[in-house]
């Protein structure tokens, strides 16, 4: 069972705060509301791409921010919920478990409503359904997570494409400047292109140490097929042949599983394939510029007494 999506999370919060007319301690709401949706100990642990919350608790933490906007629940003190005299009523007066409709009024958010809110409208105001369509169910923090995952999509997309357009020569020199921003090679001295005729199967070498006695050796592919056994077994008899024990083999495309089979077998060989070589470029800002946002948060020990 995968976690249920934010609005899932409203109906429980609810009904738990309802039967807790005084409140009840975050903590305890995170779990009582885990257990009404059947969430286990292991899906409890699965934390945001962020790593900075897990995920079931930041979806209940959405859920009673839209119960909060609704005029339905409030925090009376940090880390307390307890429904509002207008929350009890509600509850009392709709059934469970509340339908999408109602699930939609109360956690779809109008701009306009919001202000309205902030200005002092009534509450038949602030409960108003939208006029929109909704495409998907979603926390914010789930939006921007998705989005940062489709940008990250596209642009490696972007990268393979402009890859295929460039050189060989470029792609081969790419590839130590890939390998020296992830730490191999003290700096750009210990880079050695190699490629070209008479290359005898190895494109380039970085040296680990400052004496050149570590080396590693690399292969650059820009294929489209997949890159068989056969390309790493030759790549295997290159490194033999000048008694090295370590290999990168990169390709734009992808291996077959006889292909890395071989190289698990031999041991001293690391293959990449395109969507690696791509995930690495993204990482560290290999061809990829990154954008600074502000993504803003409660700073709630700002507010401690």
């Amino acid at each position: 069972m995968s976690i249920p999506t934010y609005d899932r999370f409203v109906d429980p919060i609810l009904r738990y705060l309802a039967s807790h007319p005084d409140g009840a301690p975050t903590p305890i709401v995170y779990e009582a509301v885990a257990d009404a949706l059947g969430i286990d100990e292991n899906e409890k642990l699965a934390l945001l791409p962020s790593k900075t919350q897990p995920v079931y608790k930041n979806r209940a933490g959405w859920a009673h921010d839209r119960l909060k906007r609704a005029g339905l629940s409030n925090s009376p003190r940090r880390g307390y919920w307890k429904l509002t005299d207008n929350g009890i009523a509600f509850a009392q007066s709709h059934p469970h478990p509340l339908g999408d409709d109602e699930i939609r009024r109360l956690t779809v958010v109008d701009p306009k409503i919001r202000l309205r809110t902030r200005l002092g409208d009534t509450e038949s105001d602030r409960i108003q359904p939208e006029e929109e369509e909704l495409t998907a169910w979603g926390t914010p923090d789930d939006q921007l997570e998705d989005a940062l995952a489709q940008l990250e999509e596209w642009t490696a997309e972007e990268l393979l494409e402009s890859i295929g357009k460039a050189t060989p020569k470029f792609f081969e020199m790419l590839v130590l400047k890939l390998l020296h921003a992830m730490g191999f090679g003290a700096n750009e001295a210990d880079l050695q292109h190699v490629g070209g005729s008479g290359d005898g199967g190895i494109d380039g070498v970085i040296s680990l140490d400052r004496l050149g006695l570590e080396k590693v050796f690399i292969q650059a592919k820009r294929w489209h097929n997949p890159v068989g056994p056969e390309a790493v077994q030759a790549f295997y008899g290159a490194l033999e042949g000048r008694r090295a024990n370590k290999g990168v083999f990169i390709t734009t495309a992808s291996f077959t599983s006889g292909a890395r089979d071989f190289a698990k077998l031999v041991e001293k060989i690391r293959l990449i394939d395109g969507a690696e070589l791509t995930k690495f470029m993204i990482e560290y800002g290999v061809g990829v510029s990154h954008r600074i946002v502000k993504v803003p948060s409660i700073d709630h020990d700002f507010f401690e007494e």
